[in-house]
């Protein structure tokens, strides 16, 4: 089949923003499936020199219809905005000119379904739509959006989106509940969260030594990972009131962040009042997902977090899927779903979002207890390849496309 994929932020391992769509493009491509990726040059390499206007790459078999587009994660929301509506427009009218048997578009941001909806209309082929964040639910949540205007009009535009989908692929049942709520059937809904990259994972081990013998404020002392973006809505500035804590229960523990984004200033600014910075408490630059396995599989433990809203439950983030693949404890300082995995399989911990004594207190007791992080590292492994292997998810996702073809 030929497959219009629109996916405003892809990205490759060579980048350090998530490769779900490109690991599924990448095999559906083996199977011999032609797949138009119709993108941005947001989080593709910058050794590419990607000039303005479209330009065509060809990569593991996908073909990249790439729109220039600067971005940041320290942009604004309003100027985000800008741009997500900018990429929409530019990415519906080069959506009209390639044939295609369906058009799957995936969100963030939502407005990928304006050219999704109006390119499936104009070849007359169905829409498979992919909800990754449940949108307008989370920026209300927030606050960043108020106005009772703007919401209800979000609302309907989401709606409008789903209306005009043959399927709807959800990556967390809460997710999935949220287009429930808006009356889409529940026969045309799947579920298929993030995956886990066991493979690049063990290639990855090999070097877990070389990256803890990299920074001599490392080497084999007890190690705390969190690798993502320093979001408003990921609070990771909560690291800096644990790593004071933990100064005072256990000086050899290392937090190290690594990542980029609006709060990055923010949280460098915080760990230096709190005397915490670069004793304790060390912020790395980004790095490419493939030069970032080697510190999941050096961590002791690697933390997912998010600021204290249930909506954010319902998340699929690419950390808490690498860290299980890494074979290495997982933390996470909300309750959902993935609270559930942990619960059931023991496979990490689950720390109070607002009490951050007691969630150093509880990260000293594990990352000093070799027999529970061996256990718990076992369990993760056990779980990304009995619930999340890439290639079994990947085979739902190509059977959810040829479903919405042939129905």
């Amino acid at each position: 089949m030929k497959i219009l994929y629109l996916h405003q932020f892809f990205s490759t391992p060579l980048g350090s923003c998530g490769t779900r769509s490109y690991e599924f493009a990448k095999r559906l491509s083996k199977k011999g499936h032609t797949v138009n990726m119709v993108t941005s040059s947001a989080f593709l390499p910058r050794v590419w020199n990607l000039k303005k206007g479209w330009q065509i790459r060809h990569m593991d078999g996908i073909i990249l219809h790439i729109y220039h587009l600067d971005y940041s994660n320290k942009d604004s929301f309003n100027n985000r905005i800008i741009k997500f509506i900018k990429f929409s427009v530019a990415c519906l009218f080069k959506s009209r000119r390639i044939s295609c048997d369906v058009v799957f578009a995936t969100s963030t941001p939502l407005t990928i379904g304006i050219p999704g909806v109006f390119s499936a209309k104009k070849h007359k082929v169905p829409l498979v739509f992919e909800v990754r964040d449940l949108w307008p639910e989370l920026p209300i949540a927030v606050g960043v959006i108020k106005n009772p205007v703007v919401i209800k009009l979000l609302k309907i535009f989401e709606r409008w989106i789903y209306k005009n989908s043959s399927k709807i692929i959800a990556l967390s049942p809460g997710m999935a509940d949220g287009v429930l709520s808006t009356g889409y059937k529940k026969e045309n809904i799947s579920i298929i969260p993030n995956a886990c990259d066991v493979s690049l994972f063990l290639e990855g081990y090999n070097n877990h030594a070389s990256f803890r013998d990299r920074y001599d404020w490392l080497k084999d002392r007890p190690m705390l990972l969190y690798a993502g973006t320093l979001g408003v809505i990921n609070g990771v500035s909560c690291l800096v009131d644990i790593a004071y804590h933990l100064i005072y229960l256990n000086p050899e523990v290392r937090i190290v962040v690594i990542g980029s984004g609006m709060e990055r200033d923010l949280i460098i600014q915080q760990a230096k009042e709190k005397k915490v910075w670069q004793v304790n408490f060390f912020l790395l630059e980004a790095m490419p997902k493939n030069e970032l396995v080697a510190a999941f599989s050096a961590a002791d433990i690697s933390i997912s977090l998010f600021i204290d809203i249930k909506e954010m439950w319902n998340n699929s983030a690419n950390k808490f899927f690498d860290t299980l693949a890494s074979g290495t404890p997982i933390a996470i300082n909300y309750l959902g779903w993935q609270a559930d995995i942990i619960n059931n399989s023991g496979a990490g911990l689950i720390l109070p979002p607002s009490d951050a004594l007691l969630s150093a207190k509880t990260i000293n007791q594990a990352i000093t207890n070799k027999e529970w992080l061996i256990t718990s590292g076992c369990s993760a492994k056990k779980i990304a390849l009995r619930d999340f292997d890439r290639d079994k998810l990947a085979e739902k996702f190509e059977q959810v496309l040829i479903e919405s073809i042939n129905n």
